[in-house]
């Protein structure tokens, strides 16, 4: 499947530590070469390497900070 980039929308983020943490916690992942997350917008764009790591391996780590993924 090679790198794929994902626009995953989030709620719940309210100050830049939010942001901040969902960025460490994708960036962190296995399989992701960058996580970036935009505040403002709501939402991370995450580019990984779908051979690594799957698209519901994402949305459970950023769930797991407590924040709300909406697919």
């Amino acid at each position: 499947m090679g790198i794929q980039t994902v626009k995953i929308p989030v709620s719940g983020m309210t100050c830049g530590n939010c942001a901040s943490s969902v960025e460490r916690k994708l960036s962190t992942s296995p399989g992701v070469s960058s996580a970036r997350v935009d505040l403002a917008g709501g939402t991370a764009t995450v580019e990984f390497d779908a051979d690594r790591t799957k698209l519901p391996d994402l949305l459970l780590a950023i769930e797991q900070l407590g924040y709300t993924v909406q697919q």
